[in-house]
């Protein structure tokens, strides 16, 4: 394992850095997406609780690969031309949203529906009571299940290497072709795989604990 890593330390911090850029971009936007999916969830209108759970539904029972083949084999043949990271990482990011629309879906009915209902009757409006009286409470319950949401999406960021996105198990899998010393590449790998989630899991408890006693 030493060996590999003096001399493929380029390959594998190359392949980091593209894991954690997918990685981040998909957190970003799945938190947005599955958000505004979590409010379509419990909203007023028919039209828009059913298109929530659709969407829900759809990319949550679909297997990730399916998704990303759609962004990289797929909308090519038509005219829509997609590049391994841009693939996997639209593919994690509706993935992910999906899990994450229902976690939050399920803090903001953990919150009394009255205080959304005096909130309006303050004088604002939904959506204005949704993020300043709903939304903050129901992210502080949903805390540890987000940051379960988030570490999956780490680990999930490995199907990049189907589609040669060149993220950090895309280069695993070059070196460990190269040397043939599987055991030594995969070992180190699934270390940074652990370097880069178990801080993730730290930070979500430390934000769990400070949400609590605020």
């Amino acid at each position: 394992m030493a060996e590999i890593w003096a001399n493929y330390q380029s390959a594998i911090f190359s392949g980091l850095k593209v894991t954690i850029i997918a990685s981040l971009i998909a957190l970003l936007f799945s938190l947005i997406i599955g958000t505004v999916m979590a409010i379509f969830q419990v909203s007023h209108s028919k039209g828009l609780r059913r298109f929530g759970e659709i969407y829900v539904n759809f990319f949550r029972n679909i297997p990730l690969i399916i998704i990303v083949m759609f962004f990289f084999v797929v909308l090519p043949m038509y005219g829509f031309k997609f590049n391994g990271i841009t693939s996997g990482t639209i593919g994690l990011t509706l993935y992910t949203s999906a899990f994450i629309a229902d976690t939050v879906r399920a803090g903001i009915e953990g919150i009394p529906k009255g205080q959304l209902e005096a909130g309006m009757a303050s004088g604002l409006t939904y959506v204005q009571a949704m993020r300043y009286i709903i939304l903050p409470q129901a992210f502080k319950i949903v805390i540890p299940p987000l940051g379960n949401q988030f570490i999956n999406l780490v680990k999930n960021s490995s199907i990049l290497s189907i589609v040669t996105g060149a993220d950090l198990m895309y280069q695993g899998d070059l070196i460990a072709s190269t040397t043939f010393n599987t055991l030594g590449t995969y070992t180190l790998i699934g270390l940074f795989y652990l370097f880069l989630t178990l801080p993730l899991s730290y930070l979500m408890k430390y934000l769990e604990t400070r949400l609590v006693y605020s």
